[in-house]
C-alpha cells in the first residue's frame, strides 16, 4: 500500500514536470511515513517541504498542485494538506481490508520485497577463534548475523554468509601447546600447567583423543619440556614469554609433522563443535574460510608487497609497520613483527583484500563490541589498497550477559569457566535464544535473564509470540471439531462486516509488515522486526479476548476467519526471518 501511494505520489510529480508546473532539475525520492494519529490520514508525506527551496515556492503551494494532480485510485478515500504542507492520505476501507487478501494470497511471500535487487553481500559473522567452544557471548552474534542475513535475503540481495575460521597465528599455537601439555598430563608426566594456557575441561578431552590415537608417540619427559623455558607468572615471570618459549619448545621437540597433528587434531575437534553448535543454533553459512590458505597461499604476502609498493609501509626495529594514521587510524600498525611473522592485522588485511576481489557489492563484517578499536585500521588498509570503503561495513554487537538469579556467569574462555552456547540452547531453547538475543538493538548491552526466558508466560516475548500462532490454530481445530468448514473465497467477500476496532487495528498492523521487513534489513535491525511480531501478537491477543471468531453468522465468522489465518501467516514469516519456529499448539 505505502508503494503503491509513493507511485501514485511520483507520477504526480511527473506531471506537474511535464507540464512545467513545477521547475526542479532533479525530483527527490519520496518519503511517506504512517500518521501516529488516525486523525492525520494513515500516511503523511513531506515532498512539498523538500521540493519547496529548489522549486522556488512555498510548500502549500506545490502540496496543492501534487493533490491536484493525483490520479483518482480506489486505495484512496482522501487527501488532506496540513500545516506547512504535509500531504496526508487516507486510506478507503476496501484498501485497508485488501491487506488480508495479499496476505492469503502471497502466504509465505508476503512482504518480500526486491529492494536489494539481486546486490552481492558478503555477511560474515561469529567467526570465533576455534580455541574453545562457542558459548553465551558468541550466541548474540550468531543470532544477530543470521537474522540481518535472512533480512537481507528477504528483501532482495544476494546474500553470502562466511564464517573466518582462525586456523593459525599464535592463539592455535597456544592452543596446541595446552593439549600436548594435557596430553604429556594423561601419559603420567607431572605438568605445572602454564597459567596463560587453556585450561577448560574440553582440552583435556581432546588430549584423551589424542592419546587413543596415537599413544605415547608424542611423550617427552615434563623436564626435556620445561628446561630454559621462562618463569611463568606465578613464580614472578612474564606468562606471555613463557607460553611463547614452551610453544617454540613444542614445536622443537616434536617436529613439523607431529606439531602439526597435535595442532590439528585441536583445530578440527573445536572447529567441528563449532559447525554442529551454530547449525543446531539456525546459524547457516555458504563458506568456511580458512586464514591459513591466505598465509599458505600467498595472499598475504601478496598484500603486504601492494601495500609496500603504494609506499605506505616502513621499517623500524625490523619490524614493517602500515602507515594507518595517514588514514585517519589513531597510531601505525605493525603487520610483520620483528622476528619476520605476520601479525592477525596482516590477515586481515588480505581477508578483506580478498573479499573485495570475490566482487562483493557490499561487505559486512559483524564483530564482537571488544574489536571497535579495528575498524578504523582495516578501512585504513583498503583505503591505501584504492579500494572504495564505503562498501564496508562493520557492525559491532555489544556484549550479552547471562544471569542464573541474581549471579553473573563468567565468560572467560582461557580459564574454561562460562556457560557454553549449546549448553545455553539445551536449557532454554534454540527459539527462546534467538528471539532475546535480537529483541534488543545490537549496539545496546543486554542482559539474559535465564528463569525469564524458561517460563511460559505473556512476559517472555518469544512465548507471548508464538502463543499468538498456537491460539490462531487452536480456532481452527475448534472449527473441524465442530463439524465447521472454513472457506477463504466467501470469507474475502465480507471483510467489509470487519467493523470492529481490534480488526481495524489488525488490518493495519498486517498492513506494516512489508515496510518493517525492509526497514529491519536496511537498517540491519532484527529488533524492530522482533517488536512488531509482539505488538502484532499483543493486538491479536486482544482481538482474541474480546470477540469469538466462529459464530452463529456465517458471512462474519468465514470474514474472522480469513483475518485470524492472515494473522497467522505473517507471524509464521516474521518468526521464519527470526529463525524461531511457529507452534501449531502450546
Amino acid at each position: 500500500m505505502k508503494q503503491q501511494l509513493i507511485r501514485l505520489t511520483e507520477q504526480a510529480l511527473g506531471k506537474l514536470v511535464g507540464l512545467q508546473k513545477l521547475t526542479v532539475t532533479e525530483l527527490p525520492e519520496v518519503q511517506l511515513e504512517r500518521t501516529k494519529d488516525k486523525k492525520h490520514g494513515d500516511f503523511a508525506c513531506n515532498i512539498a517541504m523538500v521540493l519547496a527551496k529548489a522549486a522556488g515556492m512555498n510548500p502549500r503551494q506545490i502540496a496543492e498542485l501534487v493533490v491536484g494532480a493525483l490520479e483518482d485510485n480506489a486505495v484512496i478515500s482522501k487527501v488532506e494538506i496540513a500545516g506547512p504542507g504535509f500531504i496526508n492520505f487516507f486510506l478507503s476501507e476496501a484498501a485497508s481490508r485488501q491487506v488480508v487478501i495479499d496476505v492469503l494470497q502471497q502466504q509465505d511471500q508476503y512482504g518480500l520485497s526486491k529492494v536489494g535487487a539481486g546486490k552481492k553481500v558478503q555477511v560474515e559473522f561469529v567467526s570465533a577463534n576455534p580455541t574453545g567452544p562457542l558459548h553465551v557471548g558468541h550466541g548474540r552474534g550468531a543470532a544477530y548475523g543470521s537474522v540481518v542475513s535472512s533480512l537481507l535475503k528477504a528483501v532482495g540481495f544476494d546474500v553470502h554468509r562466511e564464517y573466518y575460521v582462525n586456523d593459525a597465528g599464535r592463539q592455535m599455537d597456544i592452543l596446541a601447546t595446552s593439549v600436548w601439555l594435557r596430553y604429556l598430563e594423561a601419559c603420567g608426566e607431572q605438568i605445572p600447567f602454564p597459567s596463560n594456557g587453556y585450561r577448560g575441561g574440553y582440552v583435556q578431552d581432546i588430549a584423551e583423543m589424542l592419546l587413543q590415537q596415537q599413544g605415547d608417540k608424542l611423550l617427552h619427559a615434563a623436564s626435556k619440556v620445561f628446561s630454559d623455558i621462562p618463569a611463568d607468572e606465578p613464580q614472578g615471570g612474564d606468562k606471555e614469554a613463557h607460553i611463547d618459549a614452551l610453544t617454540e619448545k613444542a614445536k622443537t621437540i616434536l617436529g613439523e609433522k607431529h606439531y602439526r597433528l597435535v595442532f590439528d587434531i585441536g583445530l578440527n575437534a573445536i572447529l567441528s563443535d563449532i559447525r554442529d553448535d551454530l547449525a543446531e543454533f539456525g546459524a547457516e553459512y555458504d563458506q568456511w574460510f580458512s586464514e591459513r590458505s591466505l598465509v599458505e597461499s600467498g595472499v598475504v604476502e601478496t598484500a603486504i608487497e601492494q601495500l609496500k609498493q603504494a609506499n605506505v609501509m616502513y621499517q623500524q626495529d625490523g619490524a614493517w609497520w602500515f602507515k594507518s594514521t595517514d588514514f585517519g587510524d589513531e597510531k601505525d600498525r605493525v603487520v610483520i613483527r620483528d622476528n619476520g611473522q605476520p601479525t592477525y592485522f596482516a590477515s586481515d588485511i588480505a581477508y578483506h583484500l580478498n573479499k573485495y576481489q570475490r566482487g562483493f557489492d557490499r561487505i559486512i563484517d559483524i564483530w564482537g563490541a571488544d574489536h571497535h578499536g579495528y575498524i578504523p585500521r582495516v578501512r585504513a588498509a583498503m583505503d591505501a589498497m584504492q579500494q572504495d570503503i564505503s562498501q564496508l561495513n562493520v557492525l559491532l554487537v555489544q556484549f550479552a550477559v547471562l544471569y542464573r538469579g541474581s549471579e553473573k556467569v563468567g565468560m572467560s574462555t582461557r580459564s574454561g569457566e562460562f556457560v557454553t552456547l549449546r549448553e545455553l540452547r539445551d536449557e532454554v531453547g534454540k527459539d527462546a535464544a534467538r528471539f532475546f538475543y535480537v529483541l534488543r538493538s545490537a549496539d545496546q548491552h543486554m542482559d539474559f535473564d535465564l528463569e525469564l526466558a524458561k517460563s511460559q508466560s505473556n512476559d517472555n516475548p518469544v512465548y507471548y509470540v508464538q502463543y499468538a500462532h498456537a491460539r490462531v490454530c487452536s480456532v481452527f481445530r475448534q472449527l473441524q471439531e465442530r463439524g465447521g468448514e472454513w472457506t477463504p473465497e466467501s470469507g474475502q467477500q465480507n471483510l467489509q462486516l470487519l467493523t470492529q476496532p481490534q480488526e481495524q487495528d489488525l488490518f493495519t498492523m498486517l498492513s506494516r509488515y512489508p515496510e518493517v521487513l525492509e526497514l529491519a534489513a536496511l537498517n540491519h535491525a532484527p529488533h524492530l522486526l522482533a517488536h512488531y511480531l509482539m505488538d502484532l501478537a499483543r493486538d491479536f491477543h486482544t482481538y482474541y479476548n474480546a470477540h469469538h471468531f466462529i459464530v452463529d453468522e456465517a458471512e462474519l465468522s468465514q470474514a474472522r476467519l480469513c483475518l485470524v489465518a492472515a494473522v497467522r501467516q505473517v507471524i509464521a514469516n516474521g518468526l521464519a526471518v527470526l529463525g524461531v519456529s511457529a507452534p501449531e499448539s502450546m
